[in-house]
Order: structure tokens, then sequence, then C-alpha cells
């Protein structure tokens, strides 16, 4: 197995598992066994940083395929790598803030943060250009 894949596709990895540390942190200490026979019933339930947590899984996975979208074309019109994993760097870090904004509740740095990632995946739509 060839583990040397470019920065970019190692974000692209990292991205799709912040939406399963969202939803653990969301659960840990809180949900048992018998939660997971219906656990979307569970989630309705939830409040304050458990419910944030959870509603930043639902956000990942929703701007998650735009991110993979963004990397792949930004290889196909033939961007600098530098510049593509600078780039998918970016959003990553901009995501991980994202998800410390919302779990602290601060509503105006995540929408800011959120609106910035937006942004860099609009710049690697474009990379290759």
């Amino acid at each position: 197995m060839n583990f040397s894949l470019p920065l970019a596709y190692w974000c692209v990895l990292f991205a799709a598992t912040l939406p399963y540390v969202a939803a653990y942190i969301a659960k840990a200490g809180a949900f048992g066994a018998k939660d997971n026979e219906q656990p979307r019933e569970w989630s309705r339930g939830l409040s304050g940083w458990r419910a944030r947590a959870n509603a930043a899984q639902a956000n990942g996975f929703e701007g998650l395929p735009f991110f993979i979208g963004a990397v792949i074309i930004a290889h196909q019109l033939g961007a600098a790598q530098g510049t593509i994993d600078l780039l998918a760097a970016c959003y990553l870090g901009l995501r991980m803030a994202y998800l410390a904004f919302y779990l602290a509740g601060i509503g105006w740095a995540r929408s800011a943060v959120w609106a910035l990632a937006f942004l860099v995946n609009v710049a690697l739509l474009f990379a290759g250009r």
C-alpha cells in the first residue's frame, strides 16, 4: 500500500473524518447501547454543546462533497500541486476551527469561518485556470 499521497488527498481523508469526530463528541458519555436502536430520535433530545456537535456533524457531511469535488477539479485542470495542497490544508484548518466555534457556541465566528472555507473551495475550483 502506497501512503505517499499528495497533502490535499490526506486533507480529504481528514475532512471526511471530522463529522465522525463531531458525532463522537455529541455522544461521548451520554449515548448508550439502547440509544443505538433509534439514534436519530435520541439526537432530537439534545441541547447545548451536544446539540451543536450533532449539528456540526450534519454540516460536515453537507460540505464534504464540494471540497472533494474542488480538489479533484483542481487536479484535472492542472493546478500546481503546492497550491492545491495549501488550499486543501486551509480548508481543513478552517473546518476544524468551525467545529471548535460551533461547540463553543460562538455563532458569528462559526459563520465567518464557514464562509472562508466556502471561499477556499471556490479558489480550489479556479486554481487550475
